[in-house]
This record gives structure tokens, C-alpha cells and sequence, in this order.
């Protein structure tokens, strides 16, 4: 049964969207680290503030440390001792920030009102810009849906399920996995660097082929191009019509595997090498 098939006519489709801030090429923060700030200021203290917004203590420090560095300025300043027993509280420059956003967020809100109202399937179409926008260094950048998380003494192991059917898993800490708000059925993106992707062909076919080797994610697909330079080559590999990998290998790996356009390999690359990363 395909979705179509379970919504009625009746569905409401609501637009959502993101206001983030910036300052020069760099993103300073969204909702989550503005609505951050706006607690800082009502409860005068970081563990109340982190509480607040359901932020673990050093999760919140960390996102002060990067909107500080980032604005180039101070936006919170954390007194200790004296007569009031210390506290933090915001520059005048974070208050600005903080209404400015609001301000900025109110009209954000009435102009997807009246996009979601005036276009049909808006909500999905910008969704999708949003995605399809994204800039990263890394060379491969895979959408899908948190499929499992499972729980470790230190880190998480988070399961993600690619359009296709196969699956990457990355290994994030605790707080990565709380700070980015990880759930089963949430949607995320995995980052992989070209360089960090190693490829393989075997002697056995099918899709429930695999290599033993230690690397926990082994995608399979046919390759797409291969690209020769002086010393290394760029392949990609087509592991079904929506989702491409691409690994950096030499030149002398690409003839030793007799690697070349249609062949079946396999992408292969350590969960601890996997980046994950939402949309706010």
C-alpha cells in the first residue's frame, strides 16, 4: 500500500520552514539555539536554560561556544561569584538577535501561510529545496529515515534507510543523537567523504552478497563513471536510480579490480565514518 493510497482528500497539508541567522558564509543558529538564548534570558542560568529547552548541560555550552565564535562577538557572559552568587545573562547584542529573529519569524510564518494556501503540494516541494540546497564538503551526502537507534554504554548506533532499501549506520554519542533529535522515523542525512569510501568486487552475486571485512556498512550498486586523473580516480556507483556514491581510489585499484561502467561493486566504509545531520 503505497501512501497515496492511506491519506484521504481531507488530509490538511501544512508548509513548515526554518529562519536560520547568519553572519558573513557561516550559520549562527535556528530555533533551536535562538529559543536557547530566550531561556538563557528568563532563567539567568545555563542548567536551567538547557532544561528548558531539553538540551543536555554541555550540548548547551557547546552551542554558546559555536554562536559566539561564529558572531564574532559575545552573546552570553557567565559571572562568578559576587553578592548575587553569579548567573549568566546576554549582551544587548543577543537580545537584538533574539527579537530580531522573532520579528523575522512572525512574517517567515504569515508568507508560508499563504504559499501553502496558494500552491498545491507546496509543503513536499519545499521540503525538498531545502534538502537539495545543502552545501557540505563531503562528496556524498545520502538522505533517508532513522530506521533504529540502538543504545550503547557510551555512543548510539543509528540505523538510516536509503530510498532503495539498503541502509548506512553510523556510530554518534549520546549527546549527538539527543542534540540533533534523533527518532525512529525522523528523517536525516548521512555525510560520507569520498576518500573514506573503499570499493569492492566479489565473485558472488545478488543483493544479499556481502565481503567480510570489518567496515559495518557495505552498499551494493553497479558503477556509473569512473573518472581517471593523474595518480587517483574518481567511481561512482549507482546503488539505484535515486542514490549515487562516489569513492576517491587509484588508479591501480580501478584496473586491478577491472572496475568499469555497469560493473557490480560495493561501497564499503566504517560507521565511525559516517556524519549525521538534520534539517532544523
Amino acid at each position: 500500500m503505497t501512501d497515496e493510497s492511506r491519506s484521504t482528500p481531507h488530509d490538511a497539508i501544512e508548509l513548515g520552514g526554518s529562519i536560520w541567522l547568519r553572519s558573513g558564509e557561516v550559520t549562527l543558529g535556528g530555533a533551536a539555539r535562538i529559543a536557547l538564548l530566550a531561556a538563557i534570558h528568563q532563567t539567568g542560568s545555563i542548567t536551567g536554560a538547557a532544561k528548558a529547552v531539553g538540551m543536555s548541560y554541555k550540548a548547551a555550552w557547546d552551542a554558546i561556544d559555536t554562536m559566539n565564535n561564529l558572531a564574532g562577538t559575545t552573546l552570553v557572559v557567565r559571572a562568578t561569584g559576587g553578592k548575587g552568587g553569579g548567573g549568566t545573562t546576554l549582551t544587548a547584542k543577543a537580545l537584538r538577535l533574539i527579537d530580531t529573529y522573532r520579528a523575522i519569524e512572525r512574517e517567515h510564518q504569515l508568507f508560508l501561510d499563504r504559499a501553502g494556501a496558494a500552491i498545491e503540494g507546496f509543503a513536499q516541494d519545499w521540503r525538498l529545496i531545502g534538502r537539495i540546497g545543502m552545501k557540505t564538503s563531503a562528496r556524498n551526502q545520502l538522505f533517508g529515515t532513522v530506521r533504529k537507534i540502538t543504545r550503547g554504554s557510551v555512543n548510539d548506533e543509528i540505523e538510516l534507510a536509503l530510498p532503495g532499501g539498503q541502509s548506512v549506520v553510523a556510530v554518534v554519542t549520546h549527546e549527538s543523537t539527543e542534540s540533533l533529535g534523533l527518532k525512529e522515523g525522523g528523517e536525516a542525512f548521512a555525510l560520507v567523504k569520498a576518500s573514506w569510501v573503499m570499493l569492492m568486487v566479489d565473485e558472488v552475486k545478488g543483493p544479499r552478497a556481502s565481503v567480510r571485512i570489518s567496515a559495518r556498512n557495505q552498499l551494493r550498486g553497479k558503477v556509473s563513471s569512473v573518472t581517471l586523473g593523474a595518480v587517483n580516480a574518481e567511481v561512482s556507483l549507482a546503488l539505484d536510480d535515486a542514490t549515487t556514491v562516489t569513492a576517491i581510489i587509484t588508479n591501480e585499484s580501478v584496473a586491478t579490480l577491472g572496475l568499469a561502467e555497469g560493473q557490480t561493486a560495493i561501497a564499503a566504509f566504517k560507521a565511525s565514518s559516517v556524519i549525521l545531520g538534520v534539517t532544523d
